[in-house]
Protein backbone atom coordinates (compact mmCIF):
# COMPACT_ATOMS: atom_id res chain seq x y z
CA UNK A 1 0.00 0.00 0.00
CA UNK A 2 1.75 3.56 -0.94
CA UNK A 3 0.41 6.70 0.94
CA UNK A 4 1.03 10.15 -0.40
CA UNK A 5 0.54 12.43 2.87
CA UNK A 6 -0.98 15.57 2.90
CA UNK A 7 -2.50 18.37 4.42
CA UNK A 8 -6.12 17.61 5.61
CA UNK A 9 -8.54 17.90 2.47
CA UNK A 10 -12.11 18.94 1.95
CA UNK A 11 -14.44 16.29 0.54
CA UNK A 12 -14.32 17.94 -2.56
CA UNK A 13 -10.51 18.33 -2.53
CA UNK A 14 -10.37 15.08 -2.39
CA UNK A 15 -12.53 13.68 -5.11
CA UNK A 16 -9.87 15.97 -7.14
CA UNK A 17 -6.97 14.11 -6.14
CA UNK A 18 -8.12 10.39 -6.78
CA UNK A 19 -9.44 12.25 -10.18
CA UNK A 20 -6.34 13.38 -11.30
CA UNK A 21 -3.98 10.50 -9.56
CA UNK A 22 -6.42 8.19 -12.07
CA UNK A 23 -4.12 9.69 -15.03
CA UNK A 24 -1.27 7.55 -14.30
CA UNK A 25 -3.77 4.39 -15.68
CA UNK A 26 -4.58 6.45 -19.09
CA UNK A 27 -2.38 4.61 -21.07
CA UNK A 28 -1.36 7.27 -23.93
CA UNK A 29 -2.66 6.64 -27.37
CA UNK A 30 -5.64 4.52 -26.50
CA UNK A 31 -9.02 4.54 -25.73
CA UNK A 32 -10.13 5.73 -22.20
CA UNK A 33 -13.31 3.62 -20.81
CA UNK A 34 -14.93 6.42 -18.03
CA UNK A 35 -17.51 5.95 -15.63
CA UNK A 36 -19.77 8.14 -14.05
CA UNK A 37 -20.59 10.65 -11.26
CA UNK A 38 -19.21 13.07 -9.21
CA UNK A 39 -15.96 11.58 -8.66
CA UNK A 40 -15.59 11.19 -12.11
CA UNK A 41 -16.25 14.35 -13.19
CA UNK A 42 -12.82 15.29 -11.45
CA UNK A 43 -11.15 12.61 -13.14
CA UNK A 44 -13.21 14.11 -16.68
CA UNK A 45 -11.74 17.04 -15.77
CA UNK A 46 -8.17 15.94 -14.95
CA UNK A 47 -8.24 14.05 -18.34
CA UNK A 48 -8.61 17.29 -20.21
CA UNK A 49 -5.52 18.25 -19.57
CA UNK A 50 -3.77 15.45 -22.09
CA UNK A 51 -6.52 14.87 -24.45
CA UNK A 52 -3.94 15.09 -27.05
CA UNK A 53 -2.40 12.19 -25.81
CA UNK A 54 -5.38 9.81 -26.04
CA UNK A 55 -7.66 9.07 -28.87
CA UNK A 56 -10.81 9.55 -27.02
CA UNK A 57 -12.60 7.89 -24.70
CA UNK A 58 -15.89 5.06 -24.40
CA UNK A 59 -18.61 6.51 -21.33
CA UNK A 60 -20.84 4.97 -18.85
CA UNK A 61 -23.93 7.61 -19.68
CA UNK A 62 -25.14 10.49 -21.31
CA UNK A 63 -23.98 12.69 -18.51
CA UNK A 64 -20.45 11.89 -19.08
CA UNK A 65 -20.33 11.97 -22.62
CA UNK A 66 -21.34 15.28 -22.56
CA UNK A 67 -19.14 16.46 -20.13
CA UNK A 68 -16.45 14.60 -22.13
CA UNK A 69 -17.36 16.03 -25.18
CA UNK A 70 -17.69 19.40 -23.85
CA UNK A 71 -14.18 19.08 -22.66
CA UNK A 72 -12.88 17.92 -26.02
CA UNK A 73 -12.94 14.64 -25.80
CA UNK A 74 -13.72 12.40 -28.58
CA UNK A 75 -16.08 9.57 -27.45
CA UNK A 76 -16.76 6.29 -29.55
CA UNK A 77 -19.80 3.87 -28.74
CA UNK A 78 -18.64 0.74 -26.91
CA UNK A 79 -19.22 -1.16 -30.13
CA UNK A 80 -16.83 0.36 -32.14
CA UNK A 81 -14.12 -0.48 -29.98
CA UNK A 82 -12.65 -4.46 -29.41
CA UNK A 83 -11.22 -3.63 -25.61
CA UNK A 84 -10.65 -0.84 -23.17
CA UNK A 85 -6.59 -1.04 -21.39
CA UNK A 86 -8.63 0.91 -18.50
CA UNK A 87 -11.47 1.64 -16.91
CA UNK A 88 -12.01 4.36 -14.18
CA UNK A 89 -15.17 4.81 -12.22
CA UNK A 90 -16.47 5.46 -8.30
CA UNK A 91 -18.41 3.09 -6.38
CA UNK A 92 -21.08 3.55 -3.91
CA UNK A 93 -19.30 0.95 -1.66
CA UNK A 94 -15.92 -1.01 -1.73
CA UNK A 95 -14.65 -4.09 0.17
CA UNK A 96 -11.44 -5.33 1.16
CA UNK A 97 -11.45 -7.64 -1.65
CA UNK A 98 -12.50 -5.21 -4.82
CA UNK A 99 -15.87 -5.68 -4.56
CA UNK A 100 -18.23 -2.96 -5.30
CA UNK A 101 -21.69 -1.84 -5.30
CA UNK A 102 -22.41 0.59 -7.67
CA UNK A 103 -25.68 2.73 -9.64
CA UNK A 104 -26.11 5.40 -7.38
CA UNK A 105 -25.77 7.60 -10.52
CA UNK A 106 -28.41 4.80 -12.03
CA UNK A 107 -25.96 4.19 -14.77
CA UNK A 108 -24.86 0.47 -13.29
CA UNK A 109 -25.61 -1.43 -16.70
CA UNK A 110 -23.30 0.60 -19.02
CA UNK A 111 -21.01 0.57 -16.57
CA UNK A 112 -20.33 -2.84 -16.01
CA UNK A 113 -20.43 -3.61 -19.83
CA UNK A 114 -17.37 -1.09 -20.07
CA UNK A 115 -15.71 -3.18 -17.51
CA UNK A 116 -16.14 -6.12 -18.43
CA UNK A 117 -14.60 -4.96 -21.87
CA UNK A 118 -11.58 -3.62 -20.31
CA UNK A 119 -8.46 -4.82 -19.17
CA UNK A 120 -8.38 -2.92 -15.79
CA UNK A 121 -10.60 -1.36 -13.35
CA UNK A 122 -9.46 1.60 -11.30
CA UNK A 123 -11.73 2.36 -8.78
CA UNK A 124 -11.55 5.99 -7.61
CA UNK A 125 -13.09 6.81 -4.18
CA UNK A 126 -12.92 8.36 -0.82
CA UNK A 127 -12.57 6.36 2.57
CA UNK A 128 -15.81 6.56 3.75
CA UNK A 129 -16.84 4.37 0.55
CA UNK A 130 -14.88 1.55 2.20
CA UNK A 131 -16.73 -1.42 3.89
CA UNK A 132 -16.24 -4.00 5.95
CA UNK A 133 -19.69 -6.18 4.28
CA UNK A 134 -21.23 -4.72 1.19
CA UNK A 135 -24.98 -3.68 1.78
CA UNK A 136 -24.86 -0.34 3.88
CA UNK A 137 -25.26 1.60 1.04
CA UNK A 138 -28.47 0.55 -0.38
CA UNK A 139 -28.47 -1.86 -3.59
CA UNK A 140 -29.45 -0.22 -7.05
CA UNK A 141 -31.10 -3.06 -9.47
CA UNK A 142 -31.82 -1.75 -12.78
CA UNK A 143 -34.98 -3.66 -13.71
CA UNK A 144 -37.46 -4.00 -16.65
CA UNK A 145 -40.61 -1.75 -15.32
CA UNK A 146 -43.29 -4.47 -15.76
CA UNK A 147 -41.13 -6.92 -13.19
CA UNK A 148 -40.23 -4.45 -10.27
CA UNK A 149 -43.29 -5.82 -8.03
CA UNK A 150 -42.33 -8.86 -8.26
CA UNK A 151 -38.15 -8.27 -7.94
CA UNK A 152 -39.15 -6.25 -4.83
CA UNK A 153 -40.97 -9.19 -3.33
CA UNK A 154 -37.94 -11.65 -3.69
CA UNK A 155 -35.62 -9.03 -2.25
CA UNK A 156 -38.25 -8.88 0.97
CA UNK A 157 -37.78 -12.73 0.83
CA UNK A 158 -34.14 -12.08 1.32
CA UNK A 159 -34.66 -10.02 4.46
CA UNK A 160 -34.26 -6.71 2.16
CA UNK A 161 -36.27 -3.26 1.78
CA UNK A 162 -36.93 -2.59 -1.76
CA UNK A 163 -38.92 0.36 -3.43
CA UNK A 164 -38.37 2.04 -6.96
CA UNK A 165 -36.40 4.84 -7.28
CA UNK A 166 -38.62 7.86 -7.94
CA UNK A 167 -37.25 11.08 -9.16
CA UNK A 168 -40.04 14.52 -9.33
CA UNK A 169 -42.41 12.03 -8.10
CA UNK A 170 -42.51 9.79 -10.78
CA UNK A 171 -40.36 6.11 -11.49
CA UNK A 172 -36.84 7.23 -12.58
CA UNK A 173 -35.86 5.99 -16.07
CA UNK A 174 -32.65 5.09 -16.50
CA UNK A 175 -30.49 5.87 -20.19
CA UNK A 176 -31.73 2.93 -21.19
CA UNK A 177 -35.00 3.70 -20.25
CA UNK A 178 -35.57 0.71 -17.56
CA UNK A 179 -36.62 1.45 -13.67
CA UNK A 180 -34.69 1.28 -10.44
CA UNK A 181 -35.05 -0.86 -7.77
CA UNK A 182 -33.22 0.38 -4.23
CA UNK A 183 -32.91 -2.32 -1.60
CA UNK A 184 -31.72 -1.75 1.94
CA UNK A 185 -31.22 -3.78 4.53
CA UNK A 186 -28.98 -6.14 3.18
CA UNK A 187 -25.78 -8.35 4.42
CA UNK A 188 -24.01 -9.12 1.20
CA UNK A 189 -21.05 -11.74 2.36
CA UNK A 190 -20.67 -13.56 -1.01
CA UNK A 191 -20.59 -11.05 -3.69
CA UNK A 192 -20.20 -13.66 -6.12
CA UNK A 193 -23.00 -15.53 -5.41
CA UNK A 194 -25.28 -12.81 -4.84
CA UNK A 195 -24.67 -11.20 -8.01
CA UNK A 196 -24.70 -15.01 -10.19
CA UNK A 197 -28.34 -15.60 -7.93
CA UNK A 198 -30.45 -12.03 -8.97
CA UNK A 199 -28.62 -11.34 -12.21
CA UNK A 200 -30.53 -14.94 -13.43
CA UNK A 201 -33.76 -13.08 -11.45
CA UNK A 202 -36.48 -12.52 -14.56
CA UNK A 203 -37.00 -8.64 -15.44
CA UNK A 204 -33.35 -7.85 -13.84
CA UNK A 205 -31.14 -5.58 -16.33
CA UNK A 206 -28.18 -5.30 -13.95
CA UNK A 207 -27.79 -5.65 -10.14
CA UNK A 208 -25.13 -3.24 -8.97
CA UNK A 209 -22.66 -5.67 -6.99
CA UNK A 210 -19.71 -5.58 -8.88
CA UNK A 211 -17.85 -8.71 -8.28
CA UNK A 212 -17.32 -10.14 -11.53
CA UNK A 213 -16.12 -7.06 -12.73
CA UNK A 214 -14.29 -6.04 -9.48
CA UNK A 215 -11.82 -3.59 -9.11
CA UNK A 216 -8.30 -4.00 -9.62
CA UNK A 217 -7.03 -0.42 -7.79
CA UNK A 218 -8.42 1.36 -5.65
CA UNK A 219 -7.26 5.10 -5.60
CA UNK A 220 -8.70 5.36 -1.90
CA UNK A 221 -9.08 9.51 -1.17
CA UNK A 222 -8.59 10.03 2.81
CA UNK A 223 -8.23 13.02 4.72
CA UNK A 224 -4.41 13.01 4.60
CA UNK A 225 -4.33 12.11 0.68
CA UNK A 226 -4.52 9.20 -1.73
CA UNK A 227 -4.23 5.83 -0.50
CA UNK A 228 -3.77 2.80 -3.34
CA UNK A 229 -5.49 -0.67 -2.77
CA UNK A 230 -4.34 -3.62 -5.16
CA UNK A 231 -6.61 -6.24 -5.06
CA UNK A 232 -5.19 -7.99 -8.02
Amino acid sequence: MNTTTLPTLSQDELKTLVGQAALRYVVPGEIVGVGTGSTVNKFIDALATMKDQIKGAVSSSIASTERLQAAGITVFDSNAVDRLSVYIDGADEIDGSGYMIKGGGAALTREKIIAAQSDRFICIADESKLVQTLGVFPLPVEVIPMSSQRIISQFQAKGGQAAVRLKDGKPLVTDNGQHIVDVRGLQITDPVAFEAEVSQWPGVVTVGVFAFQRAHVCLLGTATGVKTLDFI
